[in-house]
């Protein structure tokens, strides 16, 4: 049984049912060089230089990277450094369609070796897409013996149905795109877990012999990967340990359909699923959008607003980024923009802490919120971290959710993070 998590209005019934859309390629992209977990890309570009779509524009800069592509063909207009919603300054490659829609691809792959594959996820600029955005290729290259890839298609973010609808419609090239995954480990069985709320995708997966669906409880967050491993598989991954130590690697079924995409196609990661929805937007839809493409456009799309949103999010409501304005882009691991109504959303002022404990009650992680808020507010990030575990936090959100004193626990967390990541890496400087 999974310990903690919470069970919330999924919203879902919004965008379900509703097929992708493909909007018209924008006039203009803008493009951050920082599509992954790990360094930002090196632009290997010009302004004014000419590019087609699917093209290099910024190289990986190390393993623990990802390969930036150009999503529309046509000119390079500035290269420039910009805010990014989480108020981190990047690189910014800006792009001005010529409307050709000429594209530059990777040869397609045929009958590749593990390795071959391997080096084609690295090369196509293929991360994690189910928000973050770590390099496959080096999930995809274990050190230890790796027998079982688990596919997450759970979806547990309330609101988002993109992998949903990408499960749905893209049923065949998830799966192939898992055979090659699973080729590229040496021969893994595949797993994929899907929440009881999706029947239709249950469905569609259970016709292949080879793919071994398990129907999960609704539950967020179930899709942590962590509880999906032990969900699918029963094997439990230790706090500090890798997946990969379990004999299991997950990818989200985005990721399985983009491997397909760059092996079969030779068509590097450029564009996703995405979800734009809520109560406050006119006409909530599923789209297909090129990285790099204007929330505001998108917006649009799909007719603006119905009423002024209370709030605006990049993601999820659980983990998603709340936005300032509107004049942001699509990365990589973008999969949704939520516009939310006062009703959706809790914008109550924080009170001090009950020392009620249903944080900790709810922690799928069995850690202690409370002692990581109290401590990182008065700046002793270590006791914070050590107290309160926190580099073992997932950041679900399920902790900030059932606090009744509407305690800021994530933002805690992330900023006692930040302050470890910056403490290691300057003595590591020393």
């Amino acid at each position: 049984m999974i310990f903690g998590g919470v069970h919330l209005r999924d919203e879902k019934n919004l965008t379900c049912d509703k097929p992708t859309e493909v909007p018209s390629a924008p006039s203009e992209v803008r493009i951050s060089t920082r599509q992954s977990a790990g360094k930002s890309a090196i632009p290997c570009v010009e302004k004014g230089q000419k590019v087609k779509e699917g093209q290099l524009i910024a190289k990986a800069d190390g393993a623990i990277s990802s390969n930036v592509f150009a999503s529309v063909a046509g000119e390079v207009k500035d290269i420039v450094k910009m805010p990014s919603a989480a108020g981190i300054e990047e690189t910014f490659i800006v792009i001005a369609s010529d409307g050709s829609g000429q594209t530059d691809y990777l040869a397609p792959l045929t009958d590749p070796s593990a390795q071959d594959i391997v080096q084609r996820i690295y090369d196509a600029g293929i991360v994690g897409m189910g928000g973050a955005g770590f390099p496959a290729a080096v999930k995809d290259a274990p050190k230890c013996k790796v027998d079982t890839l688990v596919l997450n298609g759970s979806e547990c973010e309330p609101y988002l149905t993109c992998d949903h609808r990408l499960m749905v419609e893209h049923t065949d090239d998830i799966v192939r795109g898992a055979r090659y995954i699973a080729r590229a480990l040496g021969g893994a069985g595949i797993v994929i877990g899907i929440e009881k709320n999706k029947p239709d995708c249950i469905a569609a997966f259970e016709q292949y012999d080879d793919v071994k669906v398990v129907m999960l409880a609704k539950r967020y967050p179930m899709g942590s990967e962590k509880h999906l491993i032990y969900s699918c598989t029963g094997r439990k991954v230790r706090i500090g340990k890798l997946p990969a130590e379990a004999g299991v690697i997950v990818h989200n079924v985005g990721t399985a359909y983009a491997v397909c995409q760059a092996v079969e196609l030779g068509k590097p990661l450029y564009e996703r699923e995405i979800t734009v929805t809520g109560k406050a937007v006119k006409e909530p839809k599923n789209l297909w959008v090129k990285v790099g493409t204007s929330i505001k456009e998108l917006v649009e799309y799909c007719g603006g607003e119905a009423v002024a949103p209370k709030k605006v999010v990049q993601g999820g409501p659980m983990t998603g980024v709340a936005l300032a304005d509107y004049d942001q882009y699509i990365y990589k691991t973008s999969d949704g923009i939520l516009l939310m109504t006062a009703d959706e959303t809790d914008c109550l002022e924080p009170t001090p802490c009950l020392n009620c404990g249903k944080c900790a009650d709810v922690c799928p992680m069995h850690l202690m919120p409370m002692q990581t808020a109290f401590y990182s507010s008065a700046g002793d990030f270590e006791t914070a971290a050590k107290l309160g575990n926190t580099l073992s936090c997932i950041e679900c959100g399920a902790c900030e959710y059932v606090c009744p004193a509407r305690r800021p626990l994530i933002q805690a967390i992330r900023k006692t993070k930040a302050a470890m990541r910056a403490k290691n890496d300057k003595e590591v400087k020393k």
